[in-house]
């Protein structure tokens, strides 16, 4: 026979377990969700970073500061990941003082396109404060695959 202590905890236990479910499964695949008139490919954005004429993007880096102080793109500013309320205050600081159409470009490629949990909430973010020139870098597997093994350009620490 089980207790009902034992009952109470494995209740618990359950319910946290659905709970991280259910979030990781909101989590995962939001970058999905983000409209294709939102997207730059890799290709496109170095073509215009190389470009002598034209307006240069601000670039944040939206992922793990790991991942930016090993390879980042140059010119790049680091944000964090914006899933915890530090990264989300950081976003704001960076662009509050912009012009809202201010080309800006969000990256993160931390993990494959469909489990990146933070271009889209930074992506929605910047829409919600009015901001009308943004694009998400599509980075199908992760930083590494999709730019620097690609021999775009990178800078390394801070």
């Amino acid at each position: 026979m089980i207790s009902k202590r034992t009952r109470r905890i494995a209740l618990a236990v359950l319910i946290s377990a659905l709970s991280a479910a259910v979030f990781l499964g909101q989590a995962l695949g939001q970058a999905t969700s983000i409209p294709s008139s939102h997207l730059i490919n890799p290709e496109d954005l170095v073509k215009i970073l190389q470009a002598t004429q034209g307006e240069k993007p601000l670039m944040l880096q939206v992922g793990s500061y790991v991942l930016y102080a090993q390879a980042h793109i140059p010119g790049s500013e680091y944000v964090g990941p914006v899933t915890s309320e530090a990264g989300m205050q950081q976003l704001h600081r960076q662009v509050d003082s912009l012009p809202k159409k201010k080309f800006i470009v969000l990256y993160c490629g931390c993990c494959p396109w469909t489990h990146c949990p933070n271009v889209k909430p930074a992506d929605d973010a910047l829409r919600a404060m009015g901001f009308t020139n943004v694009k998400v870098l599509y980075i199908a597997s992760n930083f590494g695959a999709d730019w620097v093994e690609k021999g775009y350009p990178v800078a390394k620490g801070q």
